[in-house]
């Protein structure tokens, strides 16, 4: 006999068909109240509960094949070294015995939460066996805000960190108060965790200020549900400031230890599920129309305009390195006709002379549109060519799906800001070109 709807007696579905949507929605039904159903599977749902249907977009990945792969920053102090494993594929991030002995991996962009769109995020590892006075952290966090895993001792936490107070504080669950599977081998996937074997961490994020994050690790195929941070009808407040955040990897000696510990970075990614949309405040600078950029020199590369975040050494000191931007477009125009000129994008490079100014009050930029030299090369992202015997400007548009890779990155560890530079050369002395940069602030 097929099912039929009360309100019209419409036929719904066979019941082979509506056993299946039983099915569905007792598991949907235990994601939500935390059942057991939710612990272990194949979580249909992401954190805003919609079935997990749509391709995901995303906004980073990092392995490391062939070398340090150029995507984070790296601090140490004391005896403390992060080397390229060429054999295994990672980085070892090892520290010695002493205390404060330290090594922090922070990823040099931070990744665009989308209100409305879960925040999908994995990380890999292989942590340093437990020992008195070692802290070990791997999550998407910064200085100020974030989650994640943390092996101190041989105390093992999930841990939310916050700002929303006007000072950073930490909320840490112990394993054995873990809301869902402890992995003590007790729970429903009767697995015993062992953190200092190879691990996929993952968490999901429904940030809208006070939403839910659901934590845990994939093993043997399995998303494993550890704990959920819940924060709606709870909290009078956000939970963090942002969901914008980057990826860190920490290792610190306390106090001093009995050996030497390595913590094994590996991979990571971060996924906005249901892909991404830029609904940012586009702004631009480029050359008065009056005043071209002079290239003196035939054959050397000059910084024609570059942009940098603002950072806590700017006038007046506003720190915005945790703002995303990203840049969209360039145009160039050469005035002289006969001249042939070579573009390229840098980032991290760094120039000497002109004037730093502000993009606006409320705005994360800043530029400079008369340094005179580059002092550090940086990093090529982009080059070509083009003529002023042509009848149009070398305007260029940069492809959507290749937005992110076009983000103004920092330091977040010393909060210091990288530059991003369109340099160019003549074939000519004296040479005259036009140039603007289009960008769009993620971060309002």
């Amino acid at each position: 006999m097929p099912e039929y709807f009360p309100e019209n007696n419409t036929p719904l579905k066979t019941d082979t068909e509506v056993r299946s949507l039983q099915k569905i929605s007792s598991s949907l039904d235990n994601l939500s109240t935390g059942g057991t159903g939710g612990i272990i599977g194949s979580f249909p749902t992401d954190s805003f509960g919609r079935l997990r249907v749509s391709e995901p977009f995303t906004l980073f990945d990092s392995s490391h094949r062939y070398r340090d792969n150029g995507l984070w920053s790296t601090y140490t102090s004391g005896t403390a070294s992060a080397t390229f494993n060429a054999s295994q594929g990672l980085m070892d991030l090892t520290i010695g015995t002493a205390n404060n002995d330290e090594i922090i991996r922070e990823t040099t962009k931070v990744f665009s939460y989308q209100p409305g769109k879960s925040l999908l995020v994995m990380n890999t590892f292989v942590m340093s066996p437990a020992k008195t006075n070692l802290r070990q952290r791997v999550g998407y966090y910064g200085d100020d805000n974030g989650i994640y895993v943390e092996l101190y001792g041989n105390a093992l936490y999930l841990v939310e960190r916050s700002l929303v107070t006007g000072s950073m504080t930490e909320r840490l669950v112990a394993q054995a108060d873990w809301n869902g599977d402890k992995l003590d081998g007790t729970g429903p996937s009767g697995i015993t965790l062992d953190i200092t074997k190879a691990q996929i961490f993952w968490m999901d994020i429904e940030w809208l200020g006070l939403g839910t994050v659901r934590l845990g690790f994939i093993i043997n195929g399995q998303f494993i549900l550890c704990h959920s941070f819940h924060h709606a009808n709870l909290i009078t407040s956000t939970y963090i400031t942002t969901a914008s955040l980057p990826l860190r990897y920490e290792i610190r000696n306390i106090e001093v230890t009995s050996s030497s510990s390595t913590l094994k970075q590996i991979c990571s990614t971060v996924l906005s599920e249901g892909g991404y949309e830029l609904r940012g405040a586009q702004q631009a600078v480029g050359t008065s129309v009056t005043s071209p950029f002079r290239l003196t020199t035939a054959g050397t590369f000059y910084p024609v305009v570059t942009l940098r975040l603002k950072s806590s050494a700017s006038t007046p000191p506003v720190d915005r390195t945790d703002a995303i931007v990203i840049i969209t477009a360039l145009s160039l125009l050469g005035k002289t006709t006969g001249d042939t000129f070579n573009w390229q994008v840098r980032n991290a490079s760094i120039s000497s002379g002109g004037t730093w100014l502000s993009a606006g009050a409320d705005s994360a930029v800043e530029y400079n549109l008369t340094a005179t030299t580059l002092t550090t090369a940086g990093r090529t992202m982009a080059s070509g060519y083009f003529s002023t015997t042509q009848q149009t400007g070398g305007g260029i548009d940069i492809l959507k799906e290749a937005l992110f890779a076009n983000q103004l990155e920092r330091n977040g560890i010393l909060g210091t800001a990288f530059e991003f530079s369109v340099v160019c050369a003549a074939n000519n002395n004296n040479a005259d070109l036009f140039t603007s940069v289009d960008w769009e602030e993620v971060s309002r």
